[in-house]
């Protein structure tokens, strides 16, 4: 088994870290704040914490006004009603508006697999892709998490930034001392036959398809995309230069989404043969996580098998 951190209590960390240091910094949740692992912060911050209780338009809202005022909050809620359910506030208030609000958007994609359709956020990244001034962040593991949440206070950046967590423990795939760098995509191993092209949860996943596919002799190439927007246009191209052919991989409708984004890129700078591996565009049902991976094709095993008839393409 794989080393497992919780994702959702690096960043509860890590904000609470930020918020001591610098007093500017204002926390509001929509009354999730055990959840969240922020329920001691709303002794230590006072003033500067916010429970809005199950009102999200109101906590995107809320959060607005404070940056009016010069603050820098932090909004806290489920990804599916953050999106969604304040998708008005979010674009009028915060991206129209180019207001500074992170959204930590807990349990994106499938993640609350129990929860059923309603609490899945498989739309998020298209909905805000689509959004000007929208910058869209997505860690692959807790380590990452931990230093793209440190990376929402000092990225020069006006308008809102949208951080993709998961609630569950995930496997470790960084070294304690990964640095992230806003907008610059990693390659994680090296390939020359195919790319990769992962996001969020599904890059440990893209490691363990590539080392199926070595062992049957083919030579992938892992990128994790941690920034899905504004989204490394250099790293994508690159691959497609220099492998011929890419499968993306992401925790999201297929429609829209990140593997889209880097569709866009490869049609306009360097047109190659791609498969996407996401949720097909259905409504997910209910059950448990990781038995909803395999039911909606999200494994190694599909990342896999998308690649072999990706390199059945790429030789015609």
């Amino acid at each position: 088994m794989p080393e497992m951190e919780s994702e959702i209590k690096a960043y509860a960390d890590t904000v609470c870290d930020l918020a001591t240091r610098h007093e500017e910094i204002v926390l509001a949740v929509a009354d999730l704040a055990k959840a969240y692992f922020l329920h001691s912060a709303a002794e230590t911050l006072g003033n500067r914490f916010y429970n809005t209780g199950v009102a999200e338009q109101n906590l995107i809202g809320l959060c607005a006004g404070l940056a009016c005022c010069g603050k820098r909050p932090y909004a806290h809620t489920y990804a599916p009603f953050a999106t969604m359910r304040a998708c008005e506030q979010v674009r009028n208030d915060l991206a129209y508006a180019r207001q500074r609000v992170v959204i930590a958007g807990m349990s994106a994609g499938i993640d609350m697999g129990t929860g059923g359709s309603t609490h899945h956020a498989t739309e998020d990244i298209g909905i805000l892709r689509a959004m000007p001034n929208m910058v869209i962040l997505s860690p692959a593991d807790a380590r990452e998490c931990a230093e793209i949440t440190r990376a929402s206070y000092r990225i020069d950046h006006q308008g809102p930034i949208y951080i993709r967590l998961g609630r569950f423990p995930t496997p470790v795939i960084f070294r304690p001392d990964y640095r992230y760098e806003f907008g610059k995509g990693v390659v994680l191993a090296e390939g020359t036959d195919l790319s990769i092209v992962a996001t969020g949860h599904m890059v440990w996943r893209a490691l363990q398809a590539a080392t199926i596919l070595g062992g049957e002799g083919v030579s992938a190439r892992v990128i994790n995309i941690h920034t899905i927007k504004p989204i490394d246009r250099e790293i994508i191209a690159r691959a497609a230069a220099e492998t011929g052919a890419i499968v993306t991989a992401e925790e999201h409708n297929r429609i829209g989404g990140f593997g889209a984004a880097v569709a866009e890129v490869v049609v306009q700078e360097h047109p190659v043969p791609m498969e996407l591996i996401g949720v097909p565009d259905v409504w997910c049902s209910v059950g448990p996580t990781q038995a909803m991976f395999e039911v909606f094709g999200l494994t190694e095993k599909h990342i896999a098998d998308a690649a072999r008839k990706l390199l059945k393409r790429k030789k015609c």
